[in-house]
């Protein structure tokens, strides 16, 4: 259904862009960009090039939603750039919309990757016919204090560097969402990780198969309404994949998003449902209760789900391929990719 892009390979150009928060150029957290940088250039072997408007700070970057386009726009267009790779995530990316030239992007198929408020960015690509990953990015993951999580560098070259079939994912085995303020004087101290319980089946027997779609719960509350919520047929027979923010929305309102979807006639279209850790595992157990009430409520107590998956707003943190075909064995408790997410 989608176009996939074609791999990354050492030597290749990748654009970092700000389609969100344009804080990656503000003084005092560029050398965190450089970190980011760094990694991308020494794991991966890549060469970067940040796009023009990317680096101009949060205020120009806030006030320049048309500037942000534009730097999206031209990633795609520039024929030497071979991945897009996101600073950071935000809260008002569906302000770009106006601005988007779907065509461009539809003709340009290559790897673009972040998570959060990118999930809007996602939606501009998935409406452009072409699969993109929900994953790492530059401030936080590559940026990652000391060193890069090995989680996180194995998920990168799995999903991104190599055509193979991703594969069966497997839990971390740690994981953090600790709160170290983004300072110099940090730079070397890690972050405390905490023993991961891996995944739990909320509910659901046997497997189930479909194509990815989803992103963070809240923000895909911006697009519904929009010329970007996708159309009916996107939903079936597909693999829902939430995730929450850092903001840890209070549990009701779990409740009253997935209602919606259920509403739209969304979660009877699905195959199954995975969630991502919630960060800092606040409302772990309220979360939990909300989704199987939603469930009950519309006779779909059945439908497999698999509950505190390592993606979204925790690290280290694997990549979802929007459209790749995907399964969830309720009986093994595990989530496997069944398709490479690149050519």
């Amino acid at each position: 259904m989608f176009i996939k892009p074609k791999k990354l390979q050492p030597g290749d150009i990748v654009a970092t862009v700000s389609p969100s928060w344009g804080g990656a150029g503000e003084p005092e957290l560029r050398w965190r960009y450089e970190q980011g940088v760094k990694r991308l250039e020494e794991v991966f072997c890549l060469k970067v090039i940040p796009m023009p408007n990317s680096l101009k700070g949060g205020d120009y970057v806030y006030e320049n939603p048309q500037a942000r386009a534009e730097d999206l726009v031209a990633a795609f267009k520039d024929e030497r750039i071979k991945g897009i790779i996101t600073n950071i995530g935000g809260d008002d990316s569906i302000r770009l919309l106006p601005y988007m030239d779907f065509d461009v992007i539809r003709d340009n198929p290559k790897i673009f990757m972040g998570y959060s408020d990118v999930t809007i960015s996602h939606l501009f690509c998935l409406k452009a016919g072409i699969s993109t990953f929900y994953g790492p990015a530059i401030l936080t993951d590559f940026a990652e204090n000391v060193e890069m999580d090995p989680y996180t560098i194995e998920m990168v070259n799995r999903t991104l560097f190599s055509n193979e079939i991703i594969g069966e994912i497997q839990p971390a085995e740690e994981w953090t969402s600790e709160r170290l303020e983004w300072i110099e004087e940090n730079k070397d101290r890690r972050r405390t990780m905490r023993k991961n319980s891996g995944y739990e089946v909320l509910q659901g027997a046997g497997v189930a198969k479909g194509q990815l779609i989803g992103g963070c719960i809240e923000v895909l509350e911006l697009a519904k309404g929009t010329e970007l919520w996708p159309e009916s047929e996107y939903w079936e027979n597909s693999i829902l994949f939430f995730e929450t923010s850092e903001e840890k929305p209070q549990p009701e309102y779990i409740r009253y998003w997935l209602r919606n979807y259920a509403a739209q006639g969304i979660l009877q279209k699905a195959n199954g449902i995975i969630f991502g850790k919630p960060q800092d595992e606040k409302y772990y157990d309220e979360y939990k209760v909300e989704i199987q009430r939603v469930m009950k409520e519309y006779g779909l107590g059945d439908l497999p789900i698999l509950y505190n998956l390592n993606f979204g707003h925790t690290e280290p943190k694997f990549i979802l391929p929007y459209g790749a075909m995907a399964e969830i064995d309720c009986d093994q408790g595990t989530f496997t990719i069944l398709e490479s997410g690149v050519e």
